[in-house]
């Protein structure tokens, strides 16, 4: 298993299939199933490179396995804050290892760019997510984004964690 930041080689299309495939299992039960069927290839493919934002990905060898991304807070209300933007595994790799290794490194670049602390939003009925993160040393807060995916009304919730000096 290798971590490393993204580069300017980095397969895009590969690394939007990683999400396309963790979305259809992780939230299946819990994001309408049509709309789950209907991602579209290359769907996040532009968000790689979007400005400000820092990309890991996780490789097996030449393949890669998995991807997180990281950045300042995009919400005003918690200037100040690092953010853990996404954390997405093929479904072949959960449960080796992959994403402790992710989300540790993304940690401590949250870290290396001078927060303190972090906080990621997780769809309140993905149970298995919110289990990782718990265990990962993250905190529930009482703070609710109401959203909606497929015509589904769905909450994220958020939690917390104090970063490494």
């Amino acid at each position: 298993m290798l971590i490393r930041s993204l580069g300017p080689g980095d397969d895009r299309l590969a690394l939007s299939r990683i999400y396309e495939e963790s979305w259809r299992r992780a939230y299946r039960g819990i994001v309408p199933q049509e709309y789950l069927d209907a991602i579209p290839t290359a769907r996040w493919a532009p968000f790689f490179d979007a400005p400000g934002i820092h990309t890991l990905v996780a490789l097996d060898g030449d393949s890669y396995a998995g991807t997180a991304s990281f950045a300042a807070s995009r919400f005003p209300q918690y200037c100040g804050a690092g953010e853990v933007i996404s954390l997405y595994l093929l479904p072949e790799y959960a449960g080796r290892g992959y994403g402790r290794a992710l989300l540790g490194t993304a940690l401590d670049g949250l870290a290396a760019l001078g927060y303190d602390g972090a906080f990621l939003w997780v769809l309140e009925g993905n149970a298995h997510a919110r289990c990782f993160y718990e265990k990962a040393g993250f905190t529930l807060t009482a703070d609710v984004l109401e959203d909606e995916i497929g015509g589904r009304r769905l909450r994220e919730v958020r939690y917390t964690i104090e970063l490494r000096k």
